[in-house]
C-alpha cells in the first residue's frame, strides 16, 4: 500500500503524537470541562467533534489548502480573532452557566449531543495553533519529493486519533468519576469553573499572540 509509511515512521510518529496528546491545551480543557459538568458523554461528544476537525486540518493540509491561509496575513489575523473571541466565550458560558446547582437543574442544563460535538469542532477549527501544528508535524514524516506525499499525510492525520484516544478517553472518565465527588460541594464546582474560565482566557491570549511564521 503506496500510502502507509515504513513501520519506523509510524513508530516515530506514534511516539510525537503520545507526547502531544498529554500536553493541555484547550481542547482537553474542554473535554474535560464538560465531563465535569454534564458528564461523560458530554465530554465524548465535545471529543468527538474536535476529532472531527483533526480530520479535515488533516485534508486542508494534505490539499495545501492551509499553507495558503497562513500565507494571507488578514485570513490568518480573522482566524485568530473569531479563534480567541470563541475561547472568551466559553470562558464566559463557563461563568455565567457553571456547575455550582442542584442536580435536578443540572439535567435541565445538559447540551444535547450534537451542541456539544459542535463545540468541539469550533474550539478545534478556530485554533490558528493547530493548523500551524498540522502544517509543521506531519510534513516531518513525509518526503517531499515522495509522490504519495499527500496520500501518506492524510493517513498519518488519520492516524493521530486513534493514537491520541487511549490518552483522552482515561482523562474524561476519570473527570466524570471525580465529577460525583465534586457536585457534593457546590463551592469546589464553582471555583472549577472559575479555573476553567480562567484556562480558556489564557488559551485565548496565546492564540493571539501567534505568529504565522
Amino acid at each position: 500500500m503506496d500510502f502507509v509509511p515504513a513501520l519506523p515512521v509510524i513508530v516515530q510518529f506514534a511516539i510525537a503524537t503520545f507526547v502531544i496528546a498529554i500536553t493541555p491545551g484547550p481542547d482537553m480543557t474542554l473535554f474535560v470541562g464538560r465531563a465535569l459538568s454534564q458528564g461523560k458523554k458530554a465530554g465524548f461528544a465535545c471529543m468527538s467533534g474536535a476529532m472531527t476537525g483533526i480530520l479535515i486540518h488533516t485534508i486542508l493540509v494534505s490539499l495545501g489548502l492551509s499553507a495558503l491561509l497562513v500565507a494571507s496575513p488578514s485570513a490568518f489575523l480573522i482566524l485568530k480573532i473569531c479563534g480567541a473571541a470563541y475561547l472568551v466565550w466559553l470562558a464566559w458560558q463557563a461563568l455565567r452557566h457553571g456547575s455550582a446547582f442542584d442536580p435536578d437543574v443540572k439535567a435541565t442544563r445538559k447540551s444535547s449531543f450534537a451542541r456539544n460535538w459542535a463545540i468541539g469542532l469550533g474550539i478545534n477549527l478556530l485554533n490558528p495553533k493547530i493548523i500551524l501544528f498540522f502544517m509543521t508535524f506531519l510534513p516531518q514524516f513525509v518526503s517531499a519529493n515522495d509522490p504519495h506525499a499527500p496520500a501518506k499525510l492524510f493517513f498519518l492525520g488519520f492516524l493521530f486519533i486513534p493514537l491520541c484516544l487511549p490518552v483522552i478517553i482515561p482523562m474524561v472518565l476519570a473527570a466524570d468519576r471525580f465529577a460525583s465527588f465534586l457536585r457534593k460541594s457546590p463551592r469546589v464546582m464553582r471555583m472549577v469553573d472559575y479555573l476553567f474560565a480562567g484556562v480558556f482566557s489564557a488559551f485565548a491570549l496565546k492564540i493571539l499572540t501567534t505568529q504565522a511564521r
